[in-house]
């Protein structure tokens, strides 16, 4: 009796497997094609708006954004019309991503933050990608900006990855908004120096630097009095990408030209006065 009701399940169970097997192959082989066709065509409407996008001369930043999150949407949909092609319930398939989709949220409420804040400074453009920013104590070119993140490059070719909402909670100082940046420097002559002769030496030997721009012209001034020297301020200008170069060029030059005009400066110790060396 027992082989016999073995016998009958397991016809029962390959009738089910056939029956199966024949409705559901056609809903599978369609909602593959659907998908395969759907990416195919996904990808070229992404070409078409990239076009689009340089044509109405959308930055650099926000064209890779904006393809994204319609590649992201389009995938999305064409998921759920392949899920409702094999015959699946999708209001309970929604409220159980709905679901999933807050648990995620609250886990992940840091990186939401970033996120909001990516789209922030897409959107209101604090700076671009190329332009020289400072974070707090962080310093770099911006080479990537990221939904979540900002990707910096140092001038020591170090990558800083910097939270997106730290950013926008935060001072950010833009050095390429304007175009041009002024070096702060400083140099010490002695109180016996002839100033205005000076600050007419730097700025003849200033104009000879190939890294600064002549306008606006150079600052020089007397910042401040110490026990020794007078503390003088030069603040050249150059564009941000010779930023570094225009600092080592000018304080080269001003060592030259105090050197060749015989500038003294007064050593650590104070004791005495001593000539600068080439």
């Amino acid at each position: 009796m027992s082989q016999e009701l073995a016998s009958k399940d397991f016809d029962y169970y390959i009738a089910l497997i056939k029956t199966n097997f024949i409705e559901f192959t056609p809903k599978i082989l369609l909602a593959g094609l659907v998908i395969w066709v759907g990416f195919k065509l996904i990808k070229k409407v992404n070409a078409i708006l990239e076009k689009s996008l340089k044509k109405m001369q959308v930055s650099d930043t926000m064209r890779p954004f904006l393809t994204s999150l319609l590649s992201t949407v389009l995938k999305i949909a064409l998921l759920f019309a392949a899920i409702s092609i094999l015959g699946v319930e999708l209001s309970g398939l929604v409220t159980i991503v709905a679901a999933m989709g807050f648990a995620i949220g609250l886990s992940l409420q840091g990186s939401l933050g970033n996120f909001a804040s990516g789209i922030l400074i897409l959107f209101l453009k604090p700076y671009k990608v190329n332009d020289w920013i400072q974070i707090e104590d962080k310093f770099g070119k911006v080479e990537e900006i990221g939904i979540f993140n900002t990707l910096l490059i140092t001038p020591g070719n170090k990558t800083l990855i910097v939270p997106n909402s730290k950013i926008t909670d935060d001072v950010v100082t833009n050095y390429s908004k304007k175009g041009i940046v002024r070096l702060e420097l400083s140099a010490h002559i002695p109180y016996s120096a002839d100033f205005p002769e000076v600050k007419k030496i730097i700025l003849n030997e200033l104009n000879n630097i190939p890294t600064l721009i002549k306008d606006p012209a150079p600052e020089i001034g007397i910042e401040n009095f110490d026990s020794h020297n007078i503390q003088l301020a030069i603040r050249p200008y150059t564009t941000p990408d010779n930023y570094w170069d225009a600092t080592f060029d000018t304080h080269q030059a001003i060592k030259n030209t105090f050197n060749r005009n015989n500038i003294k400066v007064a050593y650590s110790e104070g004791i005495e006065l001593g000539d600068i060396g080439k």
